[in-house]
């Protein structure tokens, strides 16, 4: 994966922080596919190879979490987002939390609602909580579409 850096809060001017005030740097990677047969497979081995720079052991139970949560998203845009003609696998690592983001072409939010989530959804909501997180989804900031997302909280 490659590193890319948008989307992230940047500081401008001011004084530098203190040591007490800094926070570990976010660590985000980015990855983007073109929607196909292969998307799944490659997407997953992308997070893969970023989660031991990221601190996660790759046979741990949080990493097969991950990359679970990782083929589910990235489905939902082939199903759901047939003519993204691109999408956006990211693993961002700040402040003691994971996220897995998906970002496709596609404007219309998924229906987070217990109501509204169908299998898939509902499934990678039960490994988030079991995680301390949660899914979550909102307009992209650079481009028309959407990001979903699954926040997670970091083992210790």
């Amino acid at each position: 994966m490659t590193d890319g850096g948008s989307g992230l809060p940047r500081r401008h001017g001011g004084p530098a922080p203190t040591a007490e005030q800094a926070l570990p740097p976010a660590q985000r990677h980015v990855s983007s596919f073109t929607p196909g047969p292969e998307t799944v497979r490659r997407a997953r081995e992308a997070v893969t190879d970023c989660l031991p720079a990221v601190g996660v052991p790759p046979a741990s139970a949080f990493a097969d979490a991950v990359l679970f949560v990782t083929s589910e998203l990235v489905a939902n845009v082939l199903r759901h987002a047939p003519r993204s003609p691109v999408m956006e696998v990211g693993i961002t690592v700040a402040a003691g939390q994971l996220v897995v983001s998906v970002a496709d072409t596609e404007p219309g939010l998924p229906d987070l609602s217990d109501a509204g989530m169908g299998a898939g959804l509902r499934l990678v909501a039960e490994v988030a909580a079991d995680h301390d997180g949660e899914v979550g989804a909102r307009p992209a900031a650079d481009h028309d579409g959407k990001v979903v997302f699954v926040r997670f909280g970091m083992p210790s």
